[in-house]
């Protein structure tokens, strides 16, 4: 078909924005000459900035006053006058956005509730990579196959501010970035599995801590438990795209199933990655050839999609059956150290 306006609508979490950005490259690759927008949430717009195959980025400001963010959005996506959408997120309200919005080609996944407002349909994958259930979307255009790849595109200024913050670690060190914290707390590694695999870490590697402001106390926390006296603190400290150009100048992220791993995969930084009440086949794990993921089989795993501020069973298991010295075996492994 023929499009010369688009909309891409992604309102989810931080990782869900970073996956769709192989289906924007796509959609791109698919309609050179359209005008390609996306609209997103307030707090994930930082990092679709720069991205060259995007025109504009539109927000949906839900998390305050969502009837009347609903309403503004829906004033700005109909002043656009958009020839087609394709969502891969599929909650009630982006369906009734963009179904009073008139779009006339609505594009999403056959699943509820969202198919009740679309008019092209697409099975969505049973199984594989979240990237690729998003790229299947693609399907209403054509059979082509693209590259799972994300990408992010921090500046120049983004990129020298991270240089910067490193330069006073030692350069003939390996550099790992650490990220210990997670909005759901049945997603942490343990703290002090943190402290332990920091402090066997931290002679022969140069580490950097990354995580929200939240997080900052936590990083300190394990940082000053470890003795790690050389590492950096710079949860809180930075914006998502400046972390991210942080993370590129990294050799290895470990961290737990969060927005971190997904900023690495964006990046190309290997990733070591903590899958606790959460599982690969949800779709939202490393996929890059040198990522691993640890985890327990256990007969409670999944025992949900974003875990829990507690674990149900009691004994947290899936995370405290994953032991520091495996970690760190994987870890020298990876650097060919005895």
């Amino acid at each position: 078909m023929q499009a010369e306006r688009i909309l891409l609508i992604q309102t989810a979490y931080l990782g869900d924005t970073i996956l769709v950005t192989a289906l924007i490259r796509a959609v791109r690759k698919i309609f050179p000459d359209a005008v390609l927008d996306i609209l997103v949430i307030p707090q994930t717009a930082d990092v679709l900035r720069n991205n060259p195959h995007l025109n504009q980025i539109l927000l949906f400001d839900k998390r305050n006053n969502k009837l009347r963010a609903f309403l503004k959005t829906l004033k700005q996506i109909k002043d656009n006058r958009y020839d087609l959408v394709i969502t891969p997120h599929s909650s009630f309200t982006t369906g009734l956005l963009i179904r009073l919005s008139k779009i006339p080609v609505r594009v999403g996944f056959k699943r509820n509730p969202i198919r009740f407002f679309l008019n092209r349909q697409i099975p969505m994958p049973d199984h594989g990579h979240t990237v690729e259930k998003n790229l299947a979307l693609l399907k209403a255009f054509t059979e082509q196959s693209f590259s799972v790849q994300t990408e992010l595109f921090p500046s120049e200024r983004e990129k020298t501010k991270a240089r910067k913050l490193l330069e006073p670690l030692s350069e003939k060190r390996p550099f790992i970035a650490v990220a210990p914290g997670s909005v759901w707390r049945t997603k942490r590694w343990l703290s002090e599995y943190y402290v332990e695999l920091s402090e066997s870490l931290k002679d022969r590697f140069s580490l950097i801590f990354i995580g929200s402001r939240d997080e900052r106390d936590l990083c300190a926390e394990i940082i000053e438990k470890a003795s790690a006296d050389g590492a950096l603190n710079l949860a809180g400290a930075l914006t998502l795209p400046e972390s991210a150009a942080v993370i590129e100048l990294c050799d290895l992220m470990i961290c737990n199933d969060s927005g971190a791993l997904h900023l690495a995969n964006a990046v190309q930084t290997d990733v070591f990655a903590f899958f606790g009440p959460t599982v690969r086949e949800f779709g939202f794990y490393p996929f890059r050839p040198n990522d691993h993921v640890f985890e327990i089989d256990l007969y409670c795993r999944p025992c949900g999609k974003h875990g829990a501020e507690k674990c149900p069973e009691g004994h947290f298991r899936c995370m405290k059956e994953i032991k520091p010295q495996d970690v760190l075996k994987k870890v020298k492994e990876k650097f060919g150290i005895s």
